[in-house]
């Protein structure tokens, strides 16, 4: 695992976007799920502004979770993605592999699993992502699995669905083998409201049992934590 801080949100989505371009420049093909989230849309808006002469045709895209709404939404991961990148950058229309959430959940969760089992290539029988971007929210979930649904993480099944804890909002979600399988994970983590779950899950205190986040160590070992220096302030 390692851990790189920066002084703003800003600087992690400058120095997370130079990781990234540097990954599609050294692979021919790049399979990513992204994340949803306040700091992944400054990636994108960065992104879409300074690496729009990028190969985007190497990189495929997939999501790590979606809310069960239609790709309209404001509440849809992919509308925030298609708004601050997509709609940017010169990238195939068949590299875009989204999750429907205008589905029947349970439906769209086996449909998905069956999308990437097709799409991406397999390593211990568990299709592998070169890429997963994750967040962490102020609970310690990540993807859409949640501490009151931790079991989700184990699910056999690569696609769950999970309910959001206090709204009750439907989720499909990429579940912890997927995750763990994947060749790199990397963490997007900012601001003050996630410094004590930062520092219990990266120091192994407290509740951090308990933290979906917790969870995530990837077989390859290739886990990286960006932050920014208000989210790193209880491991400084």
């Amino acid at each position: 695992m390692q851990v790189r801080i920066y002084p703003t949100k800003q600087e992690v989505a400058v120095k997370f976007s130079i990781f990234f371009a540097d990954l599609v420049a050294s692979n021919k093909t790049l399979n990513v799920a992204l994340s949803g989230g306040s700091t992944p849309k400054i990636v994108f808006d960065y992104l879409a502004e300074n690496y729009s002469d990028l190969d985007w045709t190497k990189v495929h895209f997939y999501w790590g979770d979606e809310r069960c709404v239609p790709p309209t939404d404001d509440d849809s991961n992919y509308k925030m993605t298609l708004a601050h990148l997509l709609s940017k950058i010169a990238i195939p229309e068949q590299n875009i592999h989204r999750i429907q959430g205008e589905n029947d959940p349970q439906k769209e969760a086996v449909r998905y699993s069956a999308v990437l089992e097709k799409e991406l290539p397999s390593e211990h029988k568990i299709p592998k992502f070169d890429l997963v971007i994750l967040g962490m929210g102020d609970d310690g979930h990540t993807a859409s699995i949640f501490p009151h649904e931790i079991q989700l993480w184990e699910a056999k099944n690569h696609c769950v669905v999970a309910l959001h804890p206090d709204s009750g909002q439907q989720r499909v979600s990429i579940t912890g083998s997927i995750i763990n399988n994947a060749d790199l994970v990397a963490f997007l983590v900012t601001g003050v409201s996630k410094t004590k779950k930062v520092q219990e899950i990266i120091k192994e205190t407290g509740d951090f049992k308990k933290y979906p986040a917790t969870l995530v160590k990837p077989s390859s070992r290739k886990l990286i934590w960006f932050l920014d220096e208000d989210a790193a302030a209880g491991i400084r």
